[in-house]
C-alpha cells in the first residue's frame, strides 16, 4: 500500500457512548443494556459469534436504526437524530460491500463529493485516486464490481468510505468470505489505516484473528450481552474460560450433535 501524502480525514474525530442500550424485534430481545464507552480515535472492536448481536449493535451506532431503550451518542449527539448524520460524517463499510454495479470503481468513489458538491470535478479526481492509491487500486479504476473479486470489493468499499474524509468509520464483518491471505490484507489495511489517520473505528467481526491484530480494545458481545471489554493482551491473557473457549474453540466429539452427523453421513 502507498503511504498517503496527507491523511484522507480532516477534523474533529469523534467518542461514541452507549448506554443502556435495548434492542427488541417484536417480543425477541437482541440486545440488552449495552453499555460503551469507545474514545476519540480509538480502534474498538466488537467481537462474537454469530447471531450474538454484533451487526445490530452497529446499526444503531449508525442511526439506521431506532433503539428500544437506552441510546447513542457521537460527541453527545443522539446517533439515532438524522440532524446527527448531517453534522458528522460518518463512513459505513458493509459486509457486503454495496457497491453499485451499474458504476465504474471510480465513479462508484466519486459519487458522494459529487452528490454534496465538495469540489470541482478535478478536485474530486484528486480525491479519488488518493484513496485508491492507499488501497493500491489504481488499475482497478475503470472496472466494474462484477470485475471485481471478493477482497478487491471489500478494499473499495474502503476507498470509498475514505474519500468522505470520515470522522468515524464503521466496519461490518470486513474479513467474512475472504480467504486467510485477503483477510490478513484487509487486516493490515485497517491497521495502516489507523497509523495514518486519527479517525474513531469501530469494527464489527468474528474474526478473532483480525480482532487481536488491530484493536486497542475489544468488547466480546454473547447472545446480546457484552460479557468482557479489554486490551487485546487482557483476551489473550484471560483465564475466564467464556473468553478462552472463544479464541480458541474446544470441539466435543462425544457432543450428541456430532453423533448424529456422522450417523447422517454413513447413511
Amino acid at each position: 500500500m502507498s503511504t498517503p501524502s496527507h491523511s484522507p480525514v480532516t477534523g474533529k474525530t469523534f467518542g461514541v457512548t452507549v448506554t443502556h442500550l435495548t434492542k427488541r424485534y417484536g417480543r425477541n430481545t437482541v440486545l440488552h443494556d449495552i453499555n460503551l464507552d469507545i474514545k476519540p480515535g480509538e480502534t474498538f472492536v466488537i467481537m462474537g459469534p454469530s447471531g450474538s448481536g454484533k451487526s445490530v449493535l452497529l446499526k444503531q451506532i449508525a442511526g439506521l436504526e431506532q433503539p428500544t431503550g437506552g441510546e447513542v451518542r457521537i460527541d453527545r449527539l443522539d446517533a439515532a437524530d438524522p440532524r446527527t448524520r448531517a453534522k458528522i460524517r460518518l463512513a459505513l463499510v458493509f459486509q457486503a460491500g454495496a457497491l453499485f454495479n451499474s458504476l465504474s470503481v471510480y465513479d462508484n468513489l466519486a459519487l458522494y463529493p459529487r452528490e454534496h458538491r465538495l469540489a470541482d470535478e478535478a478536485g474530486i479526481r484528486e480525491r479519488v485516486m488518493h484513496a485508491l492509491s492507499i488501497l493500491s487500486l489504481e488499475k482497478a479504476v475503470k472496472k466494474f464490481p462484477s470485475e471485481l473479486s471478493g477482497g478487491m470489493k471489500k478494499r473499495v468499499a474502503i476507498a470509498r468510505a475514505l474519500v468522505m474524509e470520515p470522522q468515524l468509520f464503521l466496519y461490518d464483518e470486513p474479513t467474512s468470505e475472504l480467504d486467510p491471505v485477503m483477510s490478513a490484507t484487509i487486516s493490515e489495511i485497517i491497521g495502516t489505516l489507523r497509523e495514518q489517520t486519527a479517525v474513531t473505528s469501530i469494527v464489527v467481526t468474528h474474526d478473532r484473528l483480525l480482532a487481536l491484530s488491530i484493536a486497542d480494545r475489544i468488547a466480546l458481545i454473547m447472545d446480546g450481552r457484552i460479557v468482557s471489554i479489554g486490551t487485546p493482551a487482557d483476551f489473550k491473557n484471560s483465564a475466564d474460560p467464556v473468553i478462552a473457549n472463544f479464541l480458541n474453540p474446544v470441539i466435543d466429539l462425544k457432543n450428541p450433535r456430532f453423533k448424529q452427523l456422522e450417523n447422517n453421513h454413513e447413511q
